[in-house]
């Protein structure tokens, strides 16, 4: 047996966990490994649903080998999604199944022949469309732009499984159970915001859409291609989704700053002092040259509070800082209340640059920015405590 788990009596996980690779899309750290999940659907008709990458052939096919035997094939191969995470083993797949039906919405075949070459065995589904299996009926939902053009989910009638593609997912490897009721959740909730914030949230206004169209289905398991199966809370999941899909925050702040001989990082600090004073617990001091940019993003999206301090650099932002807020401008965002800081000595840049990032962003400040010449005196040190005054009462404020 080559670790398959059964879902339920028809259904197998037989995903492939990652704890080799560095990063995730060749950009976002994976310190703790990752899950490609695939599923097997065996009844009259076997179905897999999604694969997983290339370099994981030998474990994948094993899996599924240990399920079918090698004589039975697989009928239908559901394509959920078409990075290559998830359709990296398609080709491979079907020359084991040569008369494996490939089965798709319209968007996504383009991809597969882009990817693979692959032109035949297509079946094409549209919304609300069904797949006998047997006593397991597939329906297929678009929900495009969460987060390709092509994504679709596909839920099994008999058992009330979701089987989502990268909604829902997260970063981390499944070390042993692969259940929410199994793992550590408060580990799996922080890297699943990690996984939503840097890779779909730019798409909020589509997960919202996609959440509401799938409102009226009964749903006993979320089965995603990252991260553990819901079978317990998958209410929860989707409630997490829907907060974050709209920006909603908890109480606390984020002060992250970028700073070359560290004086605009002793002005963090006094404002990190000043908002504790003011009762403000949650709160998170970066060092944007020292922390991966996925992690900071991970908690702007937790927490409703935002403060950037940047020196200048060049008459403009320090490079992390510029870095993390063009990646805040692509996704888009919104409902954070915004504290503005920094220091120049022959120059600016540091600040005026955040101003203009703020106007891009339509958020205003919620006092005066805070621009220290070399190094602040008596009067930043006023202002400071004044922009972290401020920052608490509109953080209490939206309770």
């Amino acid at each position: 047996m080559y670790n398959s788990v059964n879902i339920t009596k028809d259904i197998c996980w037989v995903g492939v966990n990652d704890r080799q690779s560095r990063v995730f899309e060749n950009l976002w750290p994976l310190d703790h490994g990752v899950a490609h999940n695939s599923y097997l659907i065996v009844d009259d008709k076997v179905a897999l649903v999604d694969t997983a990458a290339e370099g994981q052939a030998g474990d994948f096919f094993r899996k599924v080998e240990s399920i079918i035997g090698t004589e039975k094939e697989v009928d239908y191969l559901i394509v959920n999604h078409m990075e290559p995470d998830h359709s990296g083993l398609m080709k491979a797949l079907l020359d084991r199944n040569p008369d494996m039906k490939i089965v798709g919405n319209k968007k996504t075949f383009g991809l597969i022949e882009s990817f693979y070459g692959i032109t035949s065995n297509l079946v094409e589904v549209k919304e609300g469309d069904e797949i006998q299996l047997g006593k397991h009926t597939l329906k297929f939902f678009m929900t495009p732009m969460v987060h390709w053009p092509e994504t679709m989910v596909t839920y099994e009638t008999h058992t009330k499984a979701l089987f989502s593609g990268d909604a829902f997912g997260s970063f981390g490897s499944l070390d042993g159970g692969i259940f929410d009721d199994e793992v550590n959740l408060s580990f799996f909730e922080e890297e699943m915001r990690r996984y939503y914030s840097n890779i779909v949230g730019k798409y909020g206004a589509p997960v919202q859409r996609a959440i509401n169209k799938l409102s009226s289905l009964d749903i006993n398991y979320i089965c995603s291609t990252h991260g553990p199966i819901w079978r317990t809370e998958p209410s929860r999941v989707i409630s997490l989704y829907d907060k974050w899909s709209k920006q909603e925050g908890e109480e606390g702040a984020v002060i992250v700053y970028g700073t070359m001989y560290g004086n605009t990082a002793k002005m963090a600090e006094l404002i990190a002092q000043s908002l504790s004073e003011q009762g403000i617990k949650n709160i998170k001091l970066y060092d944007s040259s020292k922390t991966h940019i996925s992690y900071i993003l991970r908690d702007i999206w937790k927490y409703n509070g935002l403060i950037i301090g940047s020196c200048a650099y060049n008459t403009n932002l320090f490079p992390p800082i510029e870095a993390l807020t063009e990646k805040l401008k692509h996704v888009g965002l919104k409902n954070k209340s915004l504290g503005i800081f920094g220091t120049y000595s022959w120059s600016g840049g540091g600040v005026n640059n955040l101003q203009k990032f703020a106007d891009e962003v339509k958020i205003s400040p919620v006092a005066e920015p805070v621009e220290a010449k070399c190094a602040t005196c008596d009067s930043d040190i006023n202002g400071l405590k004044n922009l972290a005054q401020k920052m608490a009462e509109s953080l209490k404020s939206d309770k």
